[in-house]
């Protein structure tokens, strides 16, 4: 009788290490679901939708983002595509198209379960369709991001990029830009997780800035060997100056990592 209640125990304690075990590789998935930097093969799909520009009494915008990011080594490459969409019917104008292409090679000097940073050179081509949609510019610069595994529930960091032209029409305005995203997620379980990543925007040229505040929510699940990361975030302007600043945003995503 002994020699079962041991083996009965012995049985449970087993179970109770694979499960836990399982369970620790799920929320560790989940949690890397969030990284910018994570050193694999990922796909986003981003919308940035304003329905309130500063300065334009009826006007919107639209752009979608189309993300790749692959690893070669230590080097972790993002390309990104903008599709926009920019209305405003008190100057009768409204185009689509194409914005500036921009791509981000990152070296991941840091990259460890609970901790990645990646610096690297960042360039962005006058690609854009239409002159509202782009900048006219060829800019280079440098990004750094930084992501943090604080907990199981908790994680944080930074994404900034600098850039300044060298390159392009004589007729289009001078860049010279900043832009740094904080974000933090919190794990509330089962996938289902609470979110803020504004991007605050700075046009050091003109001195133009918008610095918006959001909170969302996402679900992150496996399809087959697909990690999917779907997300909803409104956000508001806190502070801004100048014109076509977003007062209010819709950031929504589906990011895809394989």
């Amino acid at each position: 009788m002994k020699k079962i209640i041991t083996l009965a125990f012995a049985f449970m304690l087993v179970v109770s290490v694979n499960a836990q075990t399982d369970e620790e590789k799920a929320a560790a998935a989940r949690a890397q679901a969030n990284n910018p930097i994570a050193s694999v093969t990922a796909f986003n799909l981003q919308s940035y939708y304003s329905t309130n520009l500063s300065g334009v009494v009826d006007g919107t915008s639209n752009t979608y983002w189309l993300r790749f990011a692959t690893p070669t080594g230590r080097v972790l490459w993002r390309y990104s595509a903008p599709f926009s969409t920019y209305v405003n019917k008190d100057l009768g104008i409204s185009e689509s198209g194409l914005g500036d292409m921009d791509l981000f090679a990152a070296y991941l000097a840091v990259s460890k379960p609970k901790f990645s940073f990646g610096i690297g050179p960042s360039v962005s081509a006058p690609t854009a369709s239409a002159d509202v949609l782009g900048t006219g510019k060829w800019t280079g610069g440098l990004a750094a991001v930084a992501f943090a595994i604080i907990s199981s529930q908790l994680q944080m960091g930074a994404l900034a990029i600098w850039r300044t032209d060298f390159a392009g029409s004589s007729n289009r305005a001078d860049v010279d830009i900043f832009a740094v995203q904080p974000f933090a997620m919190f794990q509330a379980g089962k996938g289902l997780y609470f979110r803020t990543a504004p991007t605050w925007n700075f046009n050091l040229r003109n001195g133009s800035y918008n610095v918006p505040v959001g909170f969302g929510i996402g679900k992150v699940i496996k399809i087959n060997d697909v990690v999917c990361n779907f997300f909803i975030e409104p956000q508001f302007s806190a502070l801004h100056n100048g014109p076509n600043q977003p007062l209010f945003q819709l950031y929504s995503a589906l990011n895809m990592q394989f």
